[in-house]
């Protein structure tokens, strides 16, 4: 028997510059504190922890949930790149749709360093090399650091294919500012310009440094439950996940020899119609989206893939102003890994926050009007890529 999954609370802390957060720990027991207080629950009643995290040794979990309770509740960690969050969400909410929880807490958080991603062990092989190999081929300039070659290779790919022009990349990233000058959690609060940002220096290509997000210290979390447990607790019962599939590279990832695969547009695309399906709600009826704009050139992608755009159409949509307030479907209204930050752990949850409070009419000045439907999208290179689907009941 399947039962029904139910966010009750959410919560999470400011995000921050590297070297101006506290510790992983302080940030991730703070976010789970929030969101049990804005449940209105008591930890001792959660029966699972799932808590993700990139950056970090064995058991961080453990070490950010102890001062909020020693409950001897099983407590697994996650690390599924920049999908690690998500994943601790699909994880929870697996259990309570199986009936192996009632309550579960997802949480996620992350002490990052300044500067580009990379690898942290160079004693063994990175389970990147599959994708260095295709990305070498297609892109070179070996020197840029790994995603900003991915990322910015994927860019120029659409570009190449479909006309699309820089400074559509551009338009994505100011709308991502305005979005983040509502948002009081949000790394970067200040508007910039299209012209500021294609001003901004050179990372490859077409991308500059204002289309990439920075490095960001935070946390977030979830509170997962059943029906029956949210009646008899008196829990807050108005936002439910009706769908959500996670997804891996399949060949073509490789075969295709595009990099628009290489970044996975593929994933994306199977994860959500796996979603649209499960749910029986199309892409025309979604609302509001938050989605994993790690680069501007990643949003237009992903509005491609997750069919709010057809293919070759996300300049489009970007040039009609549909992906912001006023057009078919506000995207990234929290502003986005581009301007709230991405805490790689914790952008997952804080996103599935961001939802919930649409969904609850408790956005303040960035509600979206009459928001029903949120779908929401997290990608890791490796690859994993989670889609859920939030409804308002």
């Amino acid at each position: 028997m399947k039962h029904a999954q139910i966010i009750s609370g959410v919560g999470m802390v400011p995000f921050a510059k590297p070297g101006a957060s506290a510790p992983y720990y302080e940030m991730g027991a703070e976010a789970a504190r929030r969101a049990l207080a804005d449940a209105g629950l008591d930890y001792a009643k959660v029966q699972q922890a799932y808590v993700g995290y990139v950056y970090g040794d064995s058991t961080c979990g453990q070490r950010a949930l102890y001062p909020v309770g020693m409950t001897g509740i099983p407590v697994v960690n996650v690390n599924n790149n920049c999908s690690t969050g998500s994943t601790a969400l699909f994880l929870a909410r697996q259990a309570v749709e199986s009936g192996a929880a009632d309550c579960v807490i997802a949480l996620g958080f992350e002490q990052m360093k300044p500067g580009a991603l990379g690898s942290y062990y160079h004693d063994r092989p990175t389970p990147f090399e599959p994708f260095d190999q295709v990305c070498e081929e297609l892109v070179g300039q070996s020197e840029v650091p790994l995603a900003i070659r991915y990322f910015g290779g994927a860019g120029m790919a659409h570009m190449d294919k479909y006309g699309t022009k820089a400074e559509t990349f551009a338009k994505i990233r100011a709308k991502a500012s305005r979005h983040a000058a509502r948002n009081p959690v949000a790394l970067f609060r200040k508007e910039v310009t299209v012209e500021e940002v294609m001003a901004s220096p050179v990372l490859i290509g077409p991308m500059t440094r204002l289309m990439a997000c920075p490095p960001t210290c935070g946390a977030a979390a979830a509170i997962v439950c059943s029906e029956a447990f949210a009646k008899a607790n008196g829990l807050d019962q108005r936002v439910r996940i009706v769908a959500q599939a996670m997804t891996t590279d399949t060949p073509s990832t490789f075969t295709a020899r595009n990099m628009m695969q290489l970044v996975g547009s593929d994933m994306a695309r199977a994860a959500a119609d796996q979603v649209y399906e499960a749910a029986g709600i199309g892409p025309e009826d979604v609302d509001v989206v938050e989605l994993h704009d790690c680069f501007a050139t990643n949003e237009l992608l992903t509005y491609e893939a997750l069919r709010l755009a057809p293919e070759g159409g996300g300049e489009k949509l970007v040039e009609d102003g549909d992906n912001t307030y006023g057009g078919r479907v506000v995207t990234n209204p929290s502003g986005g890994l581009l301007s709230k930050g991405h805490p790689l752990g914790a952008t997952g949850l804080a996103q599935c926050t961001e939802l919930v409070q649409q969904l609850r009419g408790q956005a303040a000045d960035r509600q979206v009007e009459g928001a029903r439907v949120a779908l929401q999208h997290n990608l890791g290179l490796g690859g994993a890529c989670v889609v859920t689907m939030y409804k308002a009941v």
